[in-house]
């Protein structure tokens, strides 16, 4: 009985080193890239000149102003400013699994990101924040701005005034829908968004309208854009069917996107 019960021990063993031993496979053959561009549909608007009576010695120290609310690449048409990212067709909450060359959840919480207010305007306009990152509003100017931040949900709202020099800690940041707004209630026409998310998998459009979205987990995800000029893209908050290849990248080319009639 007792070498019975030796020998099956063995083996058990035998087959657990076997499992253990076995290669883990590689976590990147599992991820793909998204790729693409915003691009504006029909005609140009206008420029709009921002009317700047207050503090116009430093305001207007660069040139006039003009309204952000669409800054479009005459050349290629492609939007500025456009907020892109990835979310679960089924549960748009749901926090996609990111890949091992981004920082998990706990190295990004009480990381900083910066935002700036030169000449009367926020830079950058638009960011997006992973949950737990900490806002950081600074005024390099030698004038007074205001910072104040509208928030839906359960995100920071407050108004603090920002001496030259002076910069203001945000944090408590969590996942939401709809984006934070910024804005100086000094200087009316500065306006930021701000919108948090529970993964990795968003981007802010360059100057030409393009976006990257590297090593996304593949999978059959929605796309969804959102400017601050029109709101949301195709397909609206559900955004457009996008799957991603494993190993492989996959391009949107010029996704459209115009003011609403």
């Amino acid at each position: 009985m007792h070498r019975f019960t030796l020998v099956a021990g063995a083996v058990a063993l035998a087959c657990l080193l076997r499992v253990t031993a076995a290669p883990v496979p590689d976590r990147g053959t599992g991820w793909g890239d998204v790729v693409g561009s915003v691009v504006w549909e029909g005609d140009l608007p206008d420029p709009e000149p921002i009317k700047s009576d207050r503090d116009a010695n430093v305001c207007l120290s660069q040139g006039p102003i003009f309204s952000g609310k669409f800054v479009i690449n005459p050349r290629n048409k492609g939007v500025r400013w456009a907020l892109v990212w990835l979310q679960d067709p089924a549960d748009p909450k749901k926090a996609l699994p990111a890949h091992r060359d981004y920082p998990d959840a706990d190295k990004v919480k009480e990381t900083r990101v910066r935002v700036n207010q030169p000449c009367c305007y926020f830079e950058p306009r638009v960011l997006g924040l992973r949950e737990g990152q900490i806002l950081v509003c600074q005024n390099l100017t030698t004038i007074p701005h205001n910072f104040k931040v509208d928030s839906p949900g359960k995100n920071p709202t407050l108004n603090v005034l920002l001496k030259p020099g002076a910069e203001r800690e945000v944090d408590g940041w969590v996942a939401e829908r709809l984006p934070s707004m910024v804005s100086c209630m000094i200087h009316p026409w500065m306006k930021a968004w701000v919108k948090v998310f529970n993964h990795p998998y968003f981007a802010v459009t360059d100057a030409d309208g393009t976006f990257a979205l590297p090593k996304a987990p593949a999978g059959k995800y929605r796309l969804v854009v959102w400017q601050e000029g029109v709101g949301y893209g195709k397909g609206g908050k559900d955004g457009v069917e996008v799957e991603v290849p494993v190993g492989g990248k996959v391009d949107l080319g010029a996704l459209p996107y115009r003011a609403r009639e």
